[in-house]
């Protein structure tokens, strides 16, 4: 059943990302809600080339419905733990894409943020659980890891976007001000999963992406603010130093631990 649910699952995400595009008659994600969600939206809106990583998550996806298949998987405790949130998370993307699409922006900052908690307790489940091999960990741990660091950035996107939309004034700060303040966020969230999954890339490697994309829409498109772009710098090498200074001390203990058991 949960192999069954979690094809199920992927085939509606599928779905949902071809209406997202424009397909079936949907209206691009860009134009979907006034607009509320495009490039030159806000100064926490990523540039339009951000974006192609969902082709890199879906078909990692499309791997892991394939893995999940395999003899062996059905009652491995890896995917006992993880499967039906997996699933979750497919149908909450879609879900997420639908709501958009019709122009409601304060329910889709609830289904993102509902789609980061399942990714985030995905992630709990894949560190406190041993890997596989290799192939285990890139269709599984890469995916999933990818999907959460870049759900990370989407839903402070999302939420600048919604509160612009709402006619948020800032509350007397401006714009740059809070762009900083949330980015520094974002870079604690991903010095977090850093820490908390030893190093682990995937995460990472989607958060830099976003941030660095961030910093690309606001230096080479609307709104251009040169502060954001450079808060947005600092909040990637800030994410990028930490994840890899961590991945490299767990590498030289793990070959400490190595000698010492030979």
């Amino acid at each position: 059943m949960r192999q069954a649910g979690v094809t199920l699952s992927y085939l509606l995400c599928l779905i949902g990302s071809a209406i997202g595009v424009g397909a079936f008659g949907g209206t691009p994600i860009a134009e979907a809600a006034g607009g509320a969600l495009s490039a030159d939206a806000t100064h926490l809106a990523p540039a339009t080339g951000a974006f192609s990583v969902w082709s890199v998550i879906y078909a990692g996806l499309a791997a892991y419905t394939l893995w999940q298949w395999l003899p062996g998987q059905a009652a491995g405790p890896r995917q006992r733990r993880i499967g039906w949130w997996v699933a979750a998370s497919m149908l909450l993307n879609a879900a997420w894409i639908l709501v958009v699409q019709a122009g409601w922006l304060w329910p889709s900052v609830l289904v993102i943020g509902v789609l980061l908690a399942v990714l985030a307790r995905i992630f709990v489940g894949l560190v406190r659980t041993r890997r596989g091999g290799l192939v285990e960990s890139v269709v599984v741990d890469g995916t999933l890891g990818l999907y959460l660091g870049w759900v990370s950035v989407a839903t402070c996107a999302n939420i600048a976007a919604t509160l612009a939309a709402a006619g948020f004034a800032g509350l007397g700060l401006s714009p740059e001000v809070w762009a900083a303040v949330v980015l520094a966020a974002v870079a604690a969230v991903g010095v977090g999963l850093a820490v908390f999954g030893s190093g682990r890339l995937a995460p990472a490697a989607t958060i830099v992406w976003g941030l660095s994309w961030i910093a690309v829409g606001r230096t080479t498109g609307e709104p251009l603010s040169p502060p954001t772009a450079v808060a947005a710098v600092v909040a990637t090498v800030v994410v990028a130093v930490a994840t890899v200074g961590l991945r490299l001390t767990r590498g030289r203990r793990t070959d400490a631990s190595g000698r010492r058991d030979a």
